[in-house]
């Protein structure tokens, strides 16, 4: 075979193999609103970036005549590229060859790029939409699922691992995109489940469809896998190169500095009047955030699962942050079990990241309750302690009004290890709320039950334990408060601390790893 020949044998395997499942699978496929594998690759990476790497992989299996079944590229791209100038590598499974299973070779493409992005301490993007396991091949797909499992344990907290589900994902599938730092989820159009609505019937006798069961907004606001829900493919894609942007290429590195344009010596006049005067009152802490951040962009995480809390990514003068805020809109911004996840899971990752912490406090408590107690709120709200504890990165904290009790020590205190502790003037820190302590504490119940009026007798020892307890000043006096501070200057100081804070070096005790509470 002459040179030509052979230059042109390899051009017509690479076309074979770029038209995936053929014209009408791929049509199929957008039919249902998603775009193809290769589509998704285009969009992810700069413009021309991409490499592909085991483009004309193919299974070795002979089971039920799968040896007569080419599968283009075994139903999965992988390589690398660039993301807005910087390495990433990724995978995309391709649903239109045979229904994008997993086998033996395809899993070990997956590997193959994870070990790669390892080695080369750069972030992992995984798009998947997949059938599951491919049946034929029996245990060799399932040792391909444990293999990629153990790979994103080593990783976990050396690159970014980042999943977007972007159809079915089913069965021991869902297991990867779980152990891996974030996912997104396609609204609509994809699923995760462990066991399918027809295998749950069939069980259980409960009728369910696929959307009830794992749909996006079931698993962003229920149960809390997933951690952004999208409108579409490309909304997907674009929030994954949004959530890049303010992450490190691995652990040893410090995230990217982009310059927002924004005056770190900005005042915030407004949030001198954020604060109502009703103690009762709700307000938004999303507004406090946005008037702090640079430009007000404020990229959240988990944005309908446990509103209690806020979590999400910002960046002061150009440096990437985490912020998380409690949220006094809902449940009153109480901690419980499910916030205390959310915000301990956020703070790991953002340490893991070598980003710093930002916290916004306003909580009267826990959440009290029965369901609470049984659910674990112990063991649960002790891995907000564990969490905030064991970070190592800058950690500021900002007290905005209530801070309350076993609260006021889990919202990263000074006592938990945080650098720097600010406090609004409206801020109460203490025990507990003035209407509490009257009713627990010994020496109000006895005046309380001296008086002849005992309302009216009640309602002036409130007012005495708020004027005495109920603000910033005793801790500012005891120096866990650090400075007390015009709300208006909040941006100003926070970046002035970080600035000071570049430098900050800890580092905990020689262990294998913590036993965190489980």
């Amino acid at each position: 075979m002459k040179v030509s020949e052979k230059l042109e044998q390899l051009k017509k395997r690479e076309e074979v193999v770029k038209q995936m499942g053929g014209e009408a699978r791929v049509a199929k496929q957008h039919k249902k609103g998603k775009l193809s594998a290769r589509e998704r690759i285009e969009l992810l990476f700069d413009e021309g970036s991409f490499r592909e790497i085991d483009m004309l992989a193919r299974h070795r299996s002979t089971n039920f005549g799968l040896d007569a079944v080419n599968i283009p590229s075994d139903g999965v791209i992988t390589g690398h590229g660039l993301v807005n100038g910087r390495p990433v590598f990724a995978y995309s499974q391709d649903f239109t060859s045979r229904g994008g299973s997993l086998g033996e070779r395809h899993a070990a493409k997956i590997c193959k790029v994870m070990d790669l992005a390892l080695k080369s301490g750069v972030p992992c993007v995984g798009m998947n939409d997949s059938g599951g396991a491919r049946v034929e091949e029996g245990i060799d797909a399932l040792k391909g699922y444990g293999e990629i499992f153990f790979r994103n344990s080593r990783a976990s907290g050396v690159i970014p691992q980042i999943s977007a589900i972007m159809g079915p994902c089913a069965g021991g599938a869902v297991y990867s995109p779980a152990m891996t730092d974030f996912i997104f989820m396609v609204k609509k159009t994809s699923h995760m489940f462990i066991t399918s609505p027809y295998v749950i019937k069939t069980v259980t006798g409960e009728d369910t469809t696929f959307e009830e069961l794992g749909g996006a907004m079931v698993h962003n606001s229920k149960s809390g896998n997933a951690h952004f829900a999208c409108d579409s493919d490309t909304d997907a894609i674009d929030q994954i190169k949004e959530l890049l942007s303010y992450l490190p290429g691995n652990n040893m590195e410090e995230p990217p500095r982009i310059p927002m344009g924004d005056d770190p010596k900005r005042l915030c006049p407004e949030l001198d009047t954020a604060i109502p005067d009703n103690p009762k009152q709700p307000y938004d802490m999303k507004d406090i955030i946005h008037a702090i951040v640079d430009q007000g962009e404020f990229f959240e995480s988990h944005e309908y699962y446990a509103e209690n809390a806020i979590v999400g990514f910002a960046r002061l003068n150009g440096r990437s942050v985490g912020i998380i805020g409690n949220q006094p809109m809902y449940l009153a911004g109480c901690l419980d079990i499910d916030a205390s996840d959310k915000i301990s899971r956020f703070v790991r990752t953002c340490d893991a990241y070598n980003i710093p912490l930002i916290t916004f406090v306003d909580v009267p408590g826990y959440l009290p309750g029965v369901q609470q107690e049984w659910g674990g709120i112990i063991r649960h709200g002790a891995k907000l302690l564990w969490s905030y504890s064991e970070a190592t990165v800058p950690k500021l904290t900002v007290v905005t009004r209530k801070n309350y009790g076993g609260s006021y020590i889990a919202m990263s205190s000074q006592h938990l290890g945080a650098d720097m502790v600010f406090a609004w003037p409206t801020a109460e820190i203490a025990v507990m709320g003035a209407k509490g302590a009257v009713e627990i504490v010994g020496a109000y119940r006895k005046r309380v039950a001296d008086a002849e009026d005992k309302d009216a007798r009640k309602q002036e020892l409130i007012a005495e334990y708020e004027e005495a307890f109920n603000n910033p000043y005793i801790a500012a006096e005891r120096g866990y408060v650090d400075a007390v501070i015009m709300p208006r200057d909040t941006r100003a100081r926070l970046i002035d601390a970080l600035e000071i804070l570049r430098t900050k070096s800890e580092s905990l005790p020689p262990k294998k790893h913590g036993n965190i509470p489980h």
